[in-house]
């Protein structure tokens, strides 16, 4: 149970990420075989529709733009700030901070991790890994929403009797970039959202919001 209570956020969002992807699915299905019917082709079965690109290109666009909004806060929050967000460091205190400050090096303490006492590359790479990985996973996401995308558009020609089109001409369609523009900018508007709206609004308790009675124009102070 202690282990449990330890990891409970991780779990809970495990157990519900599973949960929303097989409801995903199944919706999915349901939908793409009420189109199929009504095209007068044969409805598919949950491990075909599964392995389907249709339902490939609904999951990667949404992966995507959830990586791109997480990459670009984690990278524009070494620079900019926002007076009054706990989701920002104060005014003046903008870039990559101190060795010191930052425990690394011969500021590294007994139990920080062993990169962090590294030199050169090593340290850079570690540095940067958060960064690093969620900008790596949106870039995969992105190639697979592009690749499954094109399958699932040149499906649609082919039904409509169309020629299919090449990887580079579907990435340059109005068609790509209208499904993932309007993902980029619900995420845009969430973060922003987020980073004004902790500024005046409080939730007691949690680490996104500053303490209830903190002033407005505190920053980088959680809960």
């Amino acid at each position: 149970m202690r282990r449990f209570r330890d990891n409970a956020l991780s779990v809970t969002f495990l157990v519900l990420f599973v949960l929303a992807v097989c409801g995903q699915a199944v919706a999915g299905l349901l939908d793409y075989n009420d189109r199929q019917m009504a095209a007068g082709a044969e409805p598919v079965s949950l491990p075909d529709y599964v392995a389907s690109s249709s339902f490939a290109v609904d999951v990667a666009e949404n992966w995507q733009s959830e990586y791109l909004q997480f990459f670009l806060f984690i990278v524009v929050t070494v620079w900019l700030v926002q007076r009054g967000s706990p989701e920002s460091k104060e005014p003046g205190e903008e870039g990559a901070e101190s060795d010191e400050q930052q425990r690394i090096g011969r500021y590294a303490e007994a139990d920080s991790p062993a990169w962090a006492r590294a030199r050169g590359l090593r340290l850079w790479l570690f540095s940067n890994s958060l960064g690093l990985v969620m900008g790596a996973v949106f870039l995969l996401s992105w190639l697979a929403q592009s690749v499954a995308g094109q399958a699932a558009y040149n499906a649609d020609r082919l039904t409509d009797l169309r020629d299919p089109v090449s990887w580079s001409a579907y990435v340059s369609s109005p068609e790509f970039w209208n499904r993932s523009l309007q993902n980029w900018q619900s995420e845009l508007l969430a973060v922003l959202s987020m980073v004004v709206l902790s500024i005046y609004l409080r939730q007691r308790g949690s680490p996104e919001s500053k303490p209830v009675g903190a002033p407005h124009a505190s920053t980088g102070v959680e809960g």
